[in-house]
């Protein structure tokens, strides 16, 4: 039964950093199509603070992209990985045990 349940246990798959490299793309695209649209000259108000906060936004976006494709987090990555493991190791610890005392009942 335990060999079953080792089998059960899903892999990681490694990320697929071409979506956010293409992502990253798009979103640079945006912007240097967009900047040079965005007025900011005095008087224009709530189109000068739009346009802000877009550019800030996209900016954003390019920046956690990047932070993807640099893998940055690759070391919390695996940490995360080892903490799920464990978890999963007493998880079928604790049904073997439970499986155990239904059997000798």
């Amino acid at each position: 039964m335990k060999k079953e349940l080792l089998f059960n246990m899903k892999t990681v798959k490694k990320p697929n950093k071409l979506k956010h490299f293409m992502y990253l793309i798009i979103a640079l695209a945006m912007l240097v199509y967009a900047l040079p649209m965005i007025s900011f000259e005095p008087g224009t108000g709530w189109i000068s603070a739009f346009g802000a906060v877009w550019a800030l936004f996209a900016f954003l976006v390019i920046g956690a992209h990047l932070h993807f494709i640099l893998g940055v987090n690759e070391e919390k990555q695996q940490k995360l990985e080892e903490v799920r493991r464990a978890k999963y190791r007493e998880w079928e610890s604790k049904w073997l045990q439970e499986g155990k005392q239904k059997q000798s009942m």
